[in-house]
């Protein structure tokens, strides 16, 4: 499994406000960006979505800037994935549910399930109707997911003050 850079940058972006000094003090996303070394015009978007999401809480104006909308400790970093991840789908006999809805926020479960051999006949691989492979890949995401859910962005900013030092 390989989260996106847009996964990627999210978490940075969360990491980063996280181990401000002054938590309530607005950041740019100019300042995360450099930080990082990534691209402003792509963070950017991240940061609207995780705005949309309610991570991040955004003020606009000559003094605006982002923070974050909540307690580290209230963060779930496998919730967090499994709302910007856009696609779990390893094999092409994963499929996302066509009732999913990108706007509400997913609690529980993958956002995925195995075809149905019985009901869809149009997936390529010829041993889709026998293959045991695709239940050892289902059962490796869902445990990397559970792991993630395990942990907030708490949990990983223990070592704040060294973050701070390579980001501030």
């Amino acid at each position: 499994m390989r989260l996106t850079n847009y996964s990627d940058y999210a978490l940075r972006s969360l990491i980063y406000l996280a181990v401000k000094s002054e938590p309530d003090v607005l950041t740019n996303i100019s300042d995360i960006a450099s930080s990082y070394d990534i691209s402003k015009s792509h963070l950017t978007k991240i940061i609207h979505k995780l705005g949309q999401m309610g991570y991040i809480e955004s003020v606009r104006g000559k003094n605006g800037g982002i923070k974050l909308a909540a307690a580290p400790k209230d963060i779930n970093l496998g919730l967090l994935i499994k709302q910007i991840e856009p696609d779990f789908e390893l094999v092409e006999c994963f499929v996302t549910p066509a009732n999913s809805d990108d706007r509400e926020p997913r609690t529980t479960g993958l956002p995925i399930t195995l075809i149905n051999e019985e009901v869809d006949k149009s997936v390529g691989c010829v041993i889709t109707p026998v293959c045991e492979l695709k239940g050892v890949f289902f059962e490796a995401l869902t445990a990397f997911i559970t792991v993630l859910e395990k942990y907030t962005l708490a949990d990983i900013i223990t070592n704040k003050d060294k973050l701070a030092t390579l980001l501030f």
